[in-house]
C-alpha cells in the first residue's frame, strides 16, 4: 500500500517538476534549486490527496513506471513550452531591433540559456518577465497545472502520441510575436533611414554615415520607450492564448 502511495505521488511530483524545470520565472536561475525542490513538494502534498482519486492504479513493472514518468515529463515540458515560445518570440524581437539599431555584435551571456544574446535581447525579456509576474500568468500556469490532472490523470498518458504537430503550429507563432513587438521601431528606423538619405541626396556634403546611425538610434529608443507601454496589453493576449493552446494540447492528449 505504501508502494502504490509513493508511486501515485512520485508521478504527481514528476509533472510539477517538469513545469518548474521548464516553463517561465520557475526555470530561471535566479530562484535556487532548494526552492524548487521545495515547491514542489508542497505543491504535491496539495494537489494528491484531491486527485489521488483519480490516479491511475500502480505500475507492475520498472519499464511501465518509467513509461508513465517520461508522459509526466512530458505534460511539464508542454506546460512550460507554451509560454516559453512567447518569451523566444519577444527575444526574437530584441534580436531584430538590436541588428536594426546596429548593436548585433554587442552580445552578453544569457545566464538561463546560457548562449550569448543582445543587449536589447536581454532588455526585452526582462521587461516581459516583470509583465509575466504582474499579470500574474505563474499562478495561472499553477491553476492550469493542478487543472491538468483532472483531464489527465498521473500516468494515463504512457503509450498515448504527443501532439507534435500542435506544439510546432505554437512554436511557429514566435515570428508573429517578435514581428508585431519590434514593428514599431522598424517602421521609425526605416523612415529615419529614408529621411537621412534624402537629407544626403540633396546635400551630398551631410554627413549621413556619422548622423544616421546616431539619429537612427535615439528614434528607436524613443519608440520603443512609447512602445512599451502598450506591451502589458499585447503580452496578456499572448499569455491567454499560450494557455489556452495548452488546455487544447491536453484535450488532444487526454
Amino acid at each position: 500500500m505504501i508502494e502504490v502511495f509513493l508511486s501515485r505521488a512520485m508521478l504527481v511530483a514528476i509533472r510539477i517538476g517538469g513545469l518548474m524545470t521548464f516553463a517561465p520565472f520557475f526555470a530561471n536561475v535566479s530562484l535556487p534549486p532548494q526552492v524548487k525542490a521545495g515547491l514542489t513538494l508542497v505543491l504535491t502534498a496539495l494537489l494528491l490527496p484531491v486527485y489521488a482519486s483519480r490516479t491511475v492504479p500502480a505500475a507492475t513493472s520498472v519499464g511501465q513506471w518509467s513509461a508513465m514518468a517520461l508522459s509526466e515529463v512530458a505534460l511539464g515540458l508542454m506546460a512550460g513550452l507554451t509560454t516559453t515560445f512567447v518569451f523566444d518570440g519577444i527575444q526574437l524581437a530584441g534580436q531584430i531591433v538590436s541588428f536594426q539599431f546596429g548593436f548585433s555584435l554587442v552580445n552578453i551571456i544569457d545566464p538561463n540559456s546560457q548562449v550569448e544574446v543582445t543587449v536589447l535581447s536581454a532588455l526585452h525579456e526582462s521587461i516581459a518577465l516583470l509583465i509575466f509576474m504582474q499579470l500574474g500568468v505563474h499562478r495561472w500556469l499553477l491553476r492550469a497545472t493542478a487543472m491538468s490532472f483532472r483531464m489527465i490523470p498521473a500516468g494515463s498518458l504512457a503509450g498515448m502520441p504527443l501532439p507534435a504537430p500542435e506544439v510546432l503550429r505554437m512554436a511557429g507563432a514566435m515570428w508573429l510575436i517578435g514581428t508585431e513587438i519590434a514593428f514599431p521601431v522598424l517602421v521609425a528606423t526605416m523612415l529615419t533611414d529614408l529621411t537621412i538619405g534624402f537629407i544626403a541626396k540633396a546635400s551630398p556634403q551631410f554627413p549621413a554615415m556619422f548622423f544616421g546611425m546616431s539619429a537612427k538610434v535615439l528614434v528607436g529608443l524613443a519608440v520603443l520607450y512609447g512602445a512599451v507601454a502598450f506591451w502589458p496589453r499585447i503580452l496578456e493576449r499572448y499569455f491567454f492564448h499560450a494557455l489556452t493552446n495548452l488546455e487544447r494540447l491536453l484535450a488532444f492528449a487526454h
